[in-house]
């Protein structure tokens, strides 16, 4: 399956019709040399073909889930950080700064590797802190779509889907936050990854394929964590 994955996303992306909404927030961050660009769990092969080329180092899980994108990503031009919060973290998050200090873009899922669906890791705004680099807050959505039976709803669009691409304004955290304020850029940076995902539904005049009572179930406040998410 991943030797074949590669060739059958090319095939099936070849025939969808790509909206991009808020290109310029995308452009900021190119021009900005660093970034932590962020999206959920769910959407990774929606938004795959649409970014092939960029050199994107992404965040992917040591698991058996994470082997197929380690296979699948090198063929759109993007490399692979193994790691995770709870699993060789401290040297994903050296390979993540690394990537960053050299003018990179890293990818984050917040609500990666385990879920629940689009539950906010703070590790993202930690480490935006940390580095001083944008968070940019993508959303990915299409219609019609495969949704796996998975935590995550993984999302494949079909022959002839509609996407919508969108790009939220990156957020910025001052190196110097408090926590208070730390939860704060939490709290808007989860808020921007839903609404990226609402005006994409919007756009395609569809509703969300998300519960909206589930959100606030699955929502973690910030408690002081480090650095983690991934694929």
């Amino acid at each position: 399956m991943p030797y074949v994955a590669p060739f059958v996303l090319r095939r099936l992306s070849a025939s969808w019709d790509v909206h991009v909404i808020d290109q310029e927030n995308f452009d900021e961050v190119l021009a900005a040399k660093g970034c932590l660009w962020t999206l959920w769990h769910g959407r990774m092969i929606a938004g795959l073909p649409h970014h092939d080329g960029y050199p994107f180092k992404v965040l992917v899980s040591p698991s058996k889930d994470g082997d197929l994108m380690d296979t699948l990503l090198p063929k759109f031009g993007m490399s692979v950080i193994r790691g995770s919060s709870s699993r060789t973290g401290a040297r994903a998050l050296r390979q993540m700064l690394r990537s960053l200090r050299g003018g990179g873009i890293v990818v984050v899922t917040p609500d990666g590797p385990r879920g629940p669906r689009h539950s906010g890791s703070a590790g993202v705004v930690w480490l935006a802190r940390a580095t001083g680099y944008p968070i940019l807050p993508c959303g990915f959505v299409a219609e019609p779509a495969w949704r796996v039976n998975s935590w995550d709803a993984f999302t494949i669009p079909k022959w002839r889907s509609k996407l919508a691409v969108v790009y939220e304004k990156p957020i910025y955290v001052n190196r110097n936050a408090t926590d208070e304020e730390l939860k704060l850029a939490h709290e808007q940076f989860r808020s921007a990854l839903l609404a990226a995902e609402r005006r994409g539904f919007q756009y395609l005049g569809v509703q969300p394929d998300w519960p909206e009572e589930d959100l606030e179930e699955h929502w973690f406040p910030y408690a002081g964590e480090q650095a983690e998410g991934g694929a």
